[in-house]
Formats: C-alpha cells, structure tokens, sequence
C-alpha cells in the first residue's frame, strides 16, 4: 500500500492490541499513522508534535496539551464520552473534538445491564462461588425474591435505557423511569410509567443506572440517597463509576440499607471497598465490548479524524472549534 504525505494522525493511546484497522483506514487516506501508549499529558505533547489528528482513549488532553501541540486540528475519541479532553480549550484552540454516537454499543450496554441485574437478583455469583467451594445448598442465596410483579426502576430514558426496557418487559416487572429530560409521553410510549426521582429510589426494587455523568449527576447516590432505598433493593449501573459515591454504597451495602448492587464502573479500581464485598458484582467497563462493537468504534475514530483533515463536518462533533 501506497500513501502520500499528507499529514500524520497519532493514536495517544489504546489497549484494542494492534492498530491495523487504524492503519489501513488512515493510510488509504494519504496520511501517516503514528502509535503510542501516552500514560501521561506530558507524553502526548512529546510524541504529537508533529500530529494533525490524534485518537485516543484514555491518555488525558487538557489545556496544557493544547498549548503545545502546534499542528493538531482533530482530536477523536475512542468512545462516546470525551472525560479525558478538555473541550473548552480545544474549541479556543480551533481543535476540532469528536466521538461516537451512543449506538456503536448500545445493544451490548443494554445485554450488560440486564445480564448485571440477573445476575445479582439470583445471586448467580454467589452460588458459583460456594458450589465452587463444596457447599452444594440452594438457601445460599436466600432471600431471593421473584421477578414478575416487582418495581424495575431506570435513572435516564435514553436509547440504551430504552433498549434495557424492551429487554425488562418479558420479565414481568413493572418498569418506571425518571429522567427530566424527556417527555412523560415519551416514557409511557413505551409502556414505562413516570415518576419523580424520589419516588424511583424509594420505590424501585431494581435501580438500573444508564444516565450521564454530569455536575448534577456526579454522587447522586450518596449516603443520603441509599437510605431511601429499600432494603432488599439491587442498585445496578452501566453508567459513569462517579454517578454513585463508592464509599457511600459500601457502607450502605455493609449495613443492610440495600441488598445488593451490580456495577460495570468504579469510581476507585484496585483497593476500592466495594471489591471486598461477596454482595456486589463489579465488571471493568465491560458493558460496551463485543468484537464488533470493538471494530466500529475503532472505525469511528479514524474516519472522524480523515474526515475533518480532509476539509470535511464530523458526523459526531463535541464542539464547534474557534477559526484561527
């Protein structure tokens, strides 16, 4: 394969182990691809020098960065969040920000979600692991309450939200919703009753998380809210590890102020209280990975940044950046 020097796009970092869909994507393009693995803001402006584009997925771009990497006009991450970069400075620094519509995972956040709630509602984990340890009693997981008929609580009504529904729904349980940002019609078009979000935690016997983080969302579940909750509750989330204060949750869980809780993120990894706890399912992230869904958010962040370096609007903009 053949390229001309049209300009170099750097991935900054990814843990996907190669680079080959990138590759081959950047360089039919006519530009050259550059890969590293940045752990630091001070290894991405050593390495981007030269970069026009860069993709990446948790290496940190703020506002010093920006300062610094002279040639950048696109930054595309690998995911539909952008925590990572800052946004305000690359717009002043008319650095075009993308990332990925909620759909390049969507169907996998929603199985995630539904195979977390199971799994902690009949205490699947549990089980395997006493069996695994010779006890062979089904009161292991006593109590276990049965599904139909119970309240199937969701924080956010988004389209992964939607998608957990649908899923819920043949289960029995009757599905509320609060999320401020949708219409109450809206909701019970889709056979999911409205409620206030007092009422989602004081009533839901499931709480599934699928919302934003966002300032208003960050701790929303703290001590004080956990105590709303009832005791036999499960408290799930597919959502950002910061939405629920883990601190909050593992002491909630170690008093008995709700039963149990299943989470694809921490606010904390290694040392987190909450890991030490046989009534809390942790998966790392997990919630979005499928091998396809691997392959079209790589596709995704190497197109946006041809595509911006090419002259062209991204499909899925953070920002509008500054002309300078």
């Amino acid at each position: 394969m053949t390229h001309t020097d049209r300009g170099t796009i750097m991935i900054a970092d990814s843990d996907f182990g190669d680079t080959e869909l990138e590759r081959t994507i950047v360089e039919e393009a006519g530009f050259t691809l550059r890969a590293y693995q940045c752990r630091s803001e001070d290894e991405v402006i050593r390495h981007g020098q030269d970069a026009d584009g860069i993709l990446t997925q948790y290496a940190r771009i703020g506002a010093t960065a920006m300062d610094r990497l002279p040639r950048c006009q696109v930054i595309a991450r690998y995911g539909t969040g952008v925590d990572g970069v800052d946004v305000d400075a690359a717009t002043l620094h008319g650095i075009q920000v993308t990332s990925a519509p909620d759909d390049w995972c969507a169907e996998e956040v929603a199985d995630h979600a539904i195979a977390l709630w199971l799994s902690a509602a009949r205490r699947i984990t549990e089980y395997d692991t006493a069996t695994r340890h010779g006890e062979w009693r089904w009161r292991t997981g006593a109590p276990i309450q049965r599904l139909r008929g119970r309240v199937f609580g969701l924080l956010g009504f988004g389209p992964i939200a939607r998608l957990i529904a649908d899923r819920a729904h043949p289960f029995g349980v009757h599905i509320v919703s609060h999320d401020p940002f949708v219409d109450d019609e809206d909701i019970r078009a889709y056979g999911v009753r409205p409620v206030t979000f007092d009422h989602l935690v004081a009533d839901s016997d499931y709480l599934i998380v699928q919302a934003p983080l966002t300032p208003e969302t960050h701790h929303l579940f703290d001590t004080a809210t956990l105590a709303h909750m009832k005791p036999d509750a499960i408290l799930v989330s597919t959502a950002h590890g910061s939405i629920i204060e883990d601190a909050a949750l593992a002491g909630a869980l170690e008093r008995g102020t709700i039963a149990g809780a299943a989470l694809d993120d921490l606010e904390e990894g290694p040392g987190n209280p909450l890991l030490t706890l046989p009534n809390v399912i942790v998966t790392p992230r997990a919630a979005c990975y499928s091998e396809q869904s691997v392959e079209t958010i790589r596709s995704i962040a190497a197109e946006e940044a041809v595509r911006v370096l090419n002259g062209h609007a991204p499909l899925s903009p953070v920002n509008q950046p500054a002309l300078i």
